[in-house]
């Protein structure tokens, strides 16, 4: 996760008392959940988005609303604050993911238990959130997706090529991880502390995709709860998928480098596999030549188009050797990452002398710009 870490004046877990000293433990039944809302330039929009959350929830003992301006040029910010909701505003644009990583940080550094995030065009109903928190809360999940086309009865009305590149990226992903998804681009999803803590993403254009990628290779448990969504926008349009050919180019690149990282054996081998047998196509191609005419000519060209797709096989081979060593380095360093971030985060803070109940919700302003 590359979000900067956010400083606050205030402790930032919620604890409860457990001694007559003002020392706190984390109350497990009482989870926390942080919303985390990016938003771009939806003054029209985020503010019933914001209003829209329940502030009661079924297992849920605080709700903080945290809504992440990511450069917007209007009146995002003011809107959102009147619903009370906590700002964080990135001076320029810096797109979904990273909007979405400065979230995460910020919800990681309050205690969150659990972290929600929708997106602040009103395409979703915030009114949905009790059903996507509920497989977390009864500890079913570790990461529950909303998903538009789980349910047929409940699949939005959109454009059809939008519908139809929705598909084909739920079945790329699919392939890739080895599960059945019905969407993997969708903006509300929830997260139990354990698949927050454990998300290392590097992607700034977009998060969605290389979420599944990222928690189905730690085997986190994941599942798509049926919700009805907005097809289309109110007000606007999308930043991400406005542009279609723009949103597959730059999506395949994070999904490109992703699997990559975590399947560099897979990844380089699949490459080295199919330049051998294209060497061994050309180069029986001339054999076939030479043992009908006895000679090479004037065919030699494809005994050099099989030499040289063997050697690029070859170096693939060994590019994907040299992956899988750097792969296991970056598998200790993520889980020592893990490990380190848990211990931050069970930390009891020293002396409190403030209200037990909560300093997690206690703060309702926030000004940082990053």
């Amino acid at each position: 996760m590359t979000a900067s870490r956010i400083t606050q004046s205030e402790p930032t877990r919620s604890w409860q008392a457990n001694d007559q000293r003002g020392t706190f433990r984390q109350d497990a039944a009482a989870h926390r959940l942080v919303v985390v809302i990016p938003a771009l330039n939806e003054e029209k929009t985020v503010g019933q988005v914001v209003a829209g959350v329940p502030r009661e929830i079924s297992g849920v003992a605080h709700v903080v609303i945290l809504v992440i301006d990511d450069g917007s040029t209007d009146e995002t910010a003011t809107r959102a604050r009147e619903q009370g909701a906590e700002v964080i505003h990135h001076h320029t644009p810096r797109g979904v993911g990273s909007a979405f990583q400065t979230g995460l940080a910020y919800a990681i550094e309050r205690g969150a238990d659990i972290v929600l995030n929708i997106d602040g065009d009103g395409q979703f109903d915030p009114a949905d959130i009790p059903k996507l928190i509920e497989p977390i809360v009864a500890g079913h999940a570790d990461f529950a997706t909303a998903s538009r086309f789980k349910d047929p009865a409940l699949v939005p009305v959109m454009p059809g090529l939008k519908k139809w590149g929705n598909r084909m990226m739920s079945r790329l992903i699919s392939g890739l991880t080895g599960q059945k998804f019905y969407d993997v681009s969708c903006g509300m999803r929830c997260y139990n502390r354990r698949a927050a803590l454990s998300l290392n993403l590097l992607g700034q254009f977009t998060y969605t995709q290389e979420v599944f990628l990222n928690l189905t290779y730690k085997k986190l448990r994941i599942v798509e709860v049926p919700i009805r969504v907005r097809g289309q926008r109110e007000f606007g349009n999308s930043r991400v998928a406005s542009n279609l050919i723009r949103y597959a180019s730059r999506t395949s690149r994070i999904i490109f480098r992703c699997y990559r990282d975590y399947y560099p054996m897979r990844f380089f081998g699949t490459i080295a596999f199919s330049l051998l047998a294209l060497a061994t196509g050309f180069g029986g191609f001339l054999l076939w030549h030479y043992i009908a005419t006895d000679s090479l000519s004037p065919h030699k060209w494809a005994g050099f188009v099989s030499g040289a797709l063997a050697i690029f096989a070859v170096l693939m081979f060994f590019a994907g050797m040299i992956g899988d060593m750097l792969n296991r380095h970056r598998i200790y360093l993520e889980e020592l990452l893990y490990r380190q971030r848990s211990a931050e985060f069970n930390k009891t803070p020293g002396q409190n002398t403030g209200d037990p109940d909560d300093d997690f919700t206690k703060q309702k302003t926030v000004t940082n710009r990053i």
